[in-house]
């Protein structure tokens, strides 16, 4: 399932693409979700040393898969600014028949990789937020952004913000 999301994801870029009409007003309302599912994101990279340390501060303290929310939320803010639903249904889709496999793959590969883990898990929700765990305060660090390489997930936006602009005026 892992090495589906890289193809799926050149399907959904395709679809959206190909689909989007989108209006000023779709603009308005989607493209600060995306920007909430970029900030999301961007605060769980500066947080995340994979493979180093389990990231158990920051959006880590709320929910185990802040990366994953982000995403999430950012593919929704794309949905409703491209105003077609045959793109909400394909992007649940692969979320659910990729992304959810994958998490439990990565889940799987951390407790493994953490002996702590399985106590996180018990006591951070994995998908909805839920009371923050206490303990860790290691701070956000742009050079840990910058190692994970997050601001492609940034440059993407933009490419995509970009193309809605262009097709509301072509």
């Amino acid at each position: 399932m892992a090495r589906l999301r890289v193809p799926c994801g050149f399907v959904l870029v395709i679809a959206f693409a190909w689909l989007s009409r989108p209006t000023t007003l779709s603009l308005a309302i989607g493209l600060p979700g995306c920007l909430a599912g970029l900030a999301i994101r961007a605060w769980a990279a500066g947080h995340l040393r994979k493979n180093m340390t389990l990231a158990t501060g920051g959006p880590y303290a709320w929910v185990r898969n802040p990366l994953y929310i982000g995403t999430l939320l950012t593919a929704a803010g794309f949905v409703i600014a491209s105003r077609r639903w045959p793109l909400a249904v394909l992007f649940a889709a692969v979320f659910l028949l990729v992304y959810l496999p994958v998490i439990e793959l990565e889940e799987q590969h951390l407790r493994k990789l953490f002996p702590e883990y399985t106590d996180y898990a018990l006591r951070v929700p994995k998908l909805i937020p839920g009371r923050p765990l206490r303990g860790e305060r290691r701070s956000f660090r742009w050079s840990v952004y910058m190692r994970n390489e997050e601001y492609q997930a940034l440059l993407g936006f933009l490419a995509g913000a970009a193309w809605l602009v262009f097709r509301l005026y072509w």
